[in-house]
């Protein structure tokens, strides 16, 4: 019997080594990875803005906007849909957009600008659909619901 209580004892401590021994799951990053991680996304974020200040679709949702905050926001925001290492500190997406009479034409026209953007920065197609299909369900709370 004296035997057993160090043989289950050398059993515990080996079983709570491995266990601190092995690594910690984490989400699956290759998304967030495929997009160049943060310096990517803030590359791809300035490219879209660029793109949206001046397609006439776009530009009149963002006059006296406070276009610094927004991309900020917006990568942290695309950050978090990809898997990636951030918190996203932002508003809602509804409280974010109410008022801005925004339609389904706008919104459309802001996706193209989005792809042109990750299209500039070599995102893969198979990786631009997989954030458009995280973002598509976003439109019910940002437009104008007259």
């Amino acid at each position: 019997m004296k035997l057993r209580k160090p043989v289950r004892l050398v059993a515990y401590v080996a079983l709570a080594l491995s266990a601190m021994l092995s690594p910690v799951a984490r989400a699956d990053d290759t998304l967030y990875k495929e997009f160049g991680e943060q310096p990517g996304l803030v590359k791809i974020i300035d490219d879209f803005y660029d793109l949206l200040l001046v397609d006439p679709r776009t530009q009149p949702y963002f006059e006296g906007a406070p276009i610094k905050r927004i991309k900020q926001k917006l990568a942290e925001q695309f950050c978090v849909l990809l898997d990636g290492p951030c918190v996203y500190t932002g508003r809602t997406m509804k409280r974010a957009h109410e008022g801005q009479n925004i339609d389904r034409a706008a919104f459309n026209a802001l996706v193209e600008d989005l792809q042109t953007a990750m299209d500039r920065n070599g995102v893969p197609f198979r990786a631009q659909n997989k954030l458009l299909a995280k973002l598509a369900p976003m439109y019910r709370d940002i437009q104008d619901r007259e």
